[in-house]
């Protein structure tokens, strides 16, 4: 019988690393072995699994390096500058990571494509099984749809929310633009104000919506002369991120160092 995985968990007292450790308590081929959060954290030295109202013997600490040497894996939804922090020591230590903290810059995305020279890492806008459905199903329908729609991703997500657009609608982006043989970073348009003039067929536009509790609605448009298409994933809660995200953990400890996203996961290639 396979050993189960060990995982430690950043930023357990956040929205996600509060789901991650309920998803890691309930799945038999996880083990939760650590989990870590801020010094000045409300639940600094509790246990892990009381928000999710299921002891999980574990407490929570503040280092990050003792947390990541006792797992197999990191599981890191945090911010850009914590996530590369956290990937100096899994890198040391040779652990796998996997990576849902979006928002990061070309510079960040460069350190984590030189980490996974050294150690296997899933890095990926949206972990959740559904979302990367939809990324196939975006593809085929940019190439069918190929000339004569005018396309724009709509997302809305919480308030608490720091970047825009989001992880997963610049991927949507991306797909999409791939497809059509664009270059993203030339054809987007984000937000429009003011005399803006006709819309040019090429471009690709975003809409960002930040409000209350919204864990996160995505839409491609495709608008032609007498039809529109769209393609929606709506998510009521955190906990597909999380079951992706365990998925990928047990992806990577088959691995050797590499860069793969969920798309690897999932076997979409």
């Amino acid at each position: 019988m396979t050993s189960p995985i060990r995982v430690a968990i950043a930023g357990a007292s956040g929205r996600m690393g509060r789901m991650l450790v309920e998803a890691a308590l309930k799945d038999e081929g996880i083990t939760l072995a650590a989990a870590f959060d801020r010094p000045d954290s409300a639940i600094k030295g509790r246990d892990a699994g009381e928000l999710a109202g299921i002891p999980a013997g574990v407490s929570v600490g503040d280092d990050a390096a003792v947390a990541i040497a006792a797992a197999d894996c990191l599981i890191d939804f945090t911010c850009p500058e914590g996530t590369l922090a956290h990937l100096v020591h899994a890198v040391r230590l040779g652990k796998s990571v996997v990576i849902g903290t979006t928002g990061f810059d070309s510079a960040g995305k460069a350190a984590i494509a030189e980490a996974a020279r050294t150690v296997p890492i899933v890095f990926a806008p949206n972990m959740a099984v559904g979302v990367n459905a939809v990324f196939r199903l975006l593809d085929v329908a940019a190439r069918i749809l190929s000339g004569g729609y005018d396309i724009e991703v709509i997302e809305a997500h919480h308030r608490f929310k720091a970047d825009a657009p989001s992880g997963t609608a610049l991927r949507m982006g991306e797909v999409v633009a791939r497809a059509l043989g664009r270059d993203l970073s030339q054809c987007a348009i984000y937000g429009r104000e003011g005399t803006t003039g006709e819309r040019k067929a090429e471009t690709i536009g975003f809409s960002t919506i930040r409000g209350g509790d919204v864990v996160g609605d995505h839409t491609v448009l495709f608008a032609g002369i007498g039809e529109r298409i769209e393609i929606t994933h709506k998510s009521s809660s955190r906990m597909p991120y999380a079951l992706g995200s365990l998925k990928a953990a047990r992806f990577l400890a088959a691995q050797k160092p590499g860069l793969f996203d969920m798309q690897d996961v999932l076997g979409l290639r």
